[in-house]
This record gives C-alpha cells, sequence and structure tokens, in this order.
C-alpha cells in the first residue's frame, strides 16, 4: 500500500512537470502572472485579469490559488484588483472562494508530499518560524495567522498540514479567520486610488493587529484560568 502510494506521488508531480515543460504558452503564462503580482501595482494586476474578457472571474480565481502555492506572491494584490473590477461583495466572495481553494490545495500538499516538498515550495527558514507559531497559538494558529495581512497565507496552510491538525478545523478555521481580512480588503480596495492605497493599506494592517490583540488576550486568560 505504502509503495503504491509513493508511485501515485511520483506520478502526479511527473504529469504536472511534463505539462509543464512541453506547454510553452503555460511556462509564459506563468512567469507573466509571477512579474504582474511581483510589482505589487494593483492597477497592473486589474489590466492584466481584465485582459481576458469574460475569463476574468476564472483567471483572478487561479491567480489566487496560483500565488498560494507559489510562495510568497502577495494575495491582497488580487483581492484589491477583484473589487475594483467586480465590485467589493462579489469580489469580495471571489476573493474569499478562491483563497479557500488555495489554502485546502496547500494543505493537501503537505499532507501528500511531506516537509521536504513543502522547504522546496517555501523556504526552511520561514516553515521554521511559523512552526513557532503553530507551537505558541496551539489549536488558535491557523485562525490568528488568517487576521495578519504580514503572515504569509500559503506557508501557514502548508505548515498546517505537516501537524496532526484534521482538514475540517484547518478549513473552519481559515475560513473564519480570512472573512473579516477579505471583506475589509474589499470595501476599501473597490474606492483606493493613486498613492492613497499606501495609506489604507497601513489601516489595514493596524486593523489587523487590533484583532491578534483581542484573541492573543483570549488565549492568554484562557491559559492563566487553566
Amino acid at each position: 500500500m505504502k509503495e503504491k502510494n509513493i508511485f501515485i506521488k511520483i506520478l502526479i508531480l511527473f504529469i504536472a512537470v511534463l505539462i509543464f515543460l512541453l506547454v510553452p504558452s503555460l511556462q509564459k503564462a506563468v512567469k507573466h502572472a509571477v512579474l504582474i503580482l511581483s510589482t505589487f501595482n494593483v492597477d497592473a494586476v486589474k489590466e492584466y485579469i481584465l485582459s481576458f474578457g469574460i475569463w476574468a472571474p476564472i483567471v483572478s480565481f487561479l491567480l489566487m490559488v496560483f500565488q498560494s502555492i507559489a510562495a510568497p506572491l502577495p494575495a491582497f494584490i488580487i483581492t484589491f484588483a477583484n473589487a475594483a473590477l467586480f465590485g467589493w461583495v462579489k469580489g469580495a466572495i471571489l476573493s474569499w472562494s478562491s483563497a479557500m481553494a488555495g489554502a485546502t490545495l496547500c494543505f493537501y500538499i503537505a499532507k501528500f508530499y511531506g516537509r521536504d516538498a513543502v522547504e522546496k515550495l517555501t523556504s526552511r527558514f520561514a516553515l521554521d518560524s511559523v512552526d513557532v507559531f503553530f507551537e505558541k497559538y496551539g489549536k488558535y494558529a491557523v485562525l490568528v495567522a488568517r487576521l495578519l495581512p504580514f503572515v504569509s497565507f500559503d506557508i501557514v496552510s502548508y505548515a498546517a498540514g505537516l501537524t496532526t491538525m484534521d482538514f475540517w478545523s484547518f478549513f473552519i478555521a481559515t475560513g473564519i479567520g480570512q472573512l473579516p481580512a477579505t471583506i475589509v480588503y474589499s470595501y476599501v480596495g473597490g474606492m483606493l486610488t493613486g498613492s492613497v492605497k499606501t495609506f489604507v493599506f497601513g489601516l489595514m494592517i493596524l486593523f489587523a493587529l487590533s484583532i491578534i490583540i483581542f484573541v492573543a488576550k483570549k488565549i492568554w486568560n484562557e491559559k492563566n484560568n487553566k
């Protein structure tokens, strides 16, 4: 049974690599997506997504899933772009659902391929730092991490997959933790122009810090009451 699982893992990986190598247009698309997201330019991401016409929502969805796998590309840029292109309500739904799909994929990649594969997709240092985060916050780790815009979304998903945490605990914590930030980013993102973006992003970090302080205090009180 173990040998069969190893064979399936290798086969899936081989097919994925083979498709990537044999389809030049796919390679070009991936490189272009990485370049666009790396600029941290909301307008550039909006133009890129919009260039696909009626396929724009699907491309946005796939872009969010892609950035989840390819740490540490920024997710909030896509959330801003979705809000500006589709309205903050539809944009929030699109951003949240695609982020959940990406988180699920990362979780199962970690479960399926293990720590060595995850370290290649992220980095050993980043993974070690998140391990400490999980040790510190225990069952609250995923929820707390999702409330912080500067904690890598995908690395937390990978790290959770390496623990004994079951999928539904991870999924629910991710869904609840991701929702406030997605709503705020989407609501504000549709109104941002020019240099105001930097200012508002600073305010959102402050908002996230306020939440984490509240959650951390709750955890601290629970530990002291035991």
